[in-house]
């Protein structure tokens, strides 16, 4: 035991002190900075701000009290004058109404388009809503938003204050100002697996946009973290055979201590990395841009399943020890670093398999193709997670599931311990299996 935890102290030490992690780390952590600012560098950037006034004019023509219900439609607020006003060339009035992210300025007198036009080109608008004739067999005018700048969030705003606006048209004062809002207001649809309709509490689990994206965070984790700490096994135990050092390190410490404490120091390098990376995400979303961005969506962090996130990181040391045995083992018959690549391809293959059965899967994880895979132990770390988070699998199919991935960790450990011990002191060109086979017999761990 004092064995292996030296080689994995060793081997922890000897991989986070080198230029090459430190510097990929770095990089790493910057891209992901930068990654999640760009969207609020591009709005300080492009002039917009969920502070910023959004100033637009109305051409209405004959329907001008459609024009007025579309602006009480969007909460009509004190009036403000606009700064600059008073050199308008219609000489209209200001008024202010909108939401908290975003305040929408109003021309309250109706002018000509060509003039409104001008006012934008000279920067006294951001916009103008153009009412206009029905199209044929309607009875509703049409409605367009002319302006400079393609801002979504103003668009979004009249377009649901015109839908109320119609709806009080086309119902003539039918309908009480609490029944338009409450026509206007989206309705909530969320899915809820059959099974939890039965729960004791009486509170079924219901499958939140929140769950939604942390399995999708979890499958990029997972992959990302495999494919990085698994080629960092592979490449750091066959640097050691072709440099001739694994020769000294196996006369002093067994092969199996030595295979698991590398295993394990290399997966603790990447838990720091993710732990680094987790720490920067959580931050920002700490910060006021990405509180406001995350309640616009209506994400709140409290929503999360804590069994997912659990069960997530169960599966995923799980998934690790397997993956990290076959590197090891492919590792350990490559005598050359230049053939590392072409060795480790099919397990390439399968975490890539893995991946994009979970990725691809998330609209429906109960499909046969998920409920197969998850007993699969090459893809049950995806696979099953997504069943978990967004779809309905029992509990005795999530014992199974564990119990034969913990039975091929088991396996592939032990077949990997005697391809490691026969493989590391076989130099020249890379054995064959008949050959590795021979050597395996010879050895009895």
């Amino acid at each position: 035991m004092n064995k292996l935890g030296a080689v994995i102290g060793f081997t922890y030490r000897n991989k986070t002190k080198t230029k090459a992690f430190r510097w990929t780390t770095l990089t790493l952590l910057l891209l992901l900075v930068i990654g999640l600012n760009v969207p609020y560098f591009i709005q300080l950037f492009s002039g917009q701000s969920d502070k910023d006034l959004v100033r637009i004019g109305i051409a209405s023509g004959s329907y001008t009290e459609v024009a007025e219900q579309i602006r009480e439609s969007m909460g009509k607020q004190p009036a403000k004058p606009a700064a600059g006003d008073s050199n308008s060339s219609s000489g209209a009035g200001m008024a202010l109404n909108g939401s908290e992210q975003t305040r929408i300025e109003w021309q309250t007198k109706p002018a000509d388009p060509a003039q409104l036009g001008k006012q934008i080109e000279d920067d006294k608008l951001d916009g103008y809503l153009l009412l206009q004739k029905p199209a044929a067999g309607d009875t509703f005018p049409s409605i367009t938003y002319v302006s400079k700048k393609n801002n979504l969030t103003v668009q979004s705003m009249l377009q649901a204050a015109a839908q109320t606006a119609k709806v009080r048209s086309v119902t003539t004062g039918q309908l009480t100002e609490a029944q338009l809002d409450e026509i206007s207001t989206p309705v909530s649809l969320t899915r809820i697996a059959l099974d939890d309709m039965d729960r004791p509490d009486g509170q079924p689990s219901q499958l939140t946009l929140e769950n939604y994206i942390l399995v999708y965070l979890l499958i990029i984790l997972f992959f990302i973290s495999l494919t990085m700490t698994g080629n960092m096994i592979a490449s750091e135990i066959t640097a050691e055979k072709s440099s001739r050092v694994m020769e000294i390190l196996i006369t002093s410490v067994s092969p199996l201590t030595q295979m698991f404490g590398k295993i394990i120091g290399i997966f603790l390098v990447g838990l720091t990395q993710m732990g680094l990376y987790a720490a920067v995400f959580l931050v920002h979303l700490m910060l006021p841009y990405y509180q406001q961005v995350l309640a616009q969506f209506d994400i709140h962090i409290g929503n999360l399943s804590w069994e997912v996130a659990v069960l997530g990181l169960i599966y995923y040391v799980l998934g690790y020890f397997l993956y990290s045995t076959l590197y090891a083992a492919v590792g350990s018959i490559v005598s050359r670093t230049e053939d590392l690549g072409q060795a480790v391809s099919l397990l390439t293959v399968l975490t890539l398999a893995a991946f994009y059965i979970g990725i691809f899967s998330m609209t429906n994880p109960d499909s046969l193709l998920m409920k197969i895979s998850s007993y699969i132990p090459f893809f049950s770390p995806t696979t099953a997670i997504v069943r978990i988070g967004l779809g309905n699998m029992p509990w005795w199919e999530l014992t199974i599931s564990i119990v034969i991935l913990l039975i091929a960790i088991f396996v592939f450990g032990w077949l990997s311990a005697k391809i490691y011990r026969t493989g590391v002191l076989m130099y020249g060109k890379r054995p064959s299996w008949k050959e590795i086979r021979k050597a395996m017999k010879a050895y009895k761990i």
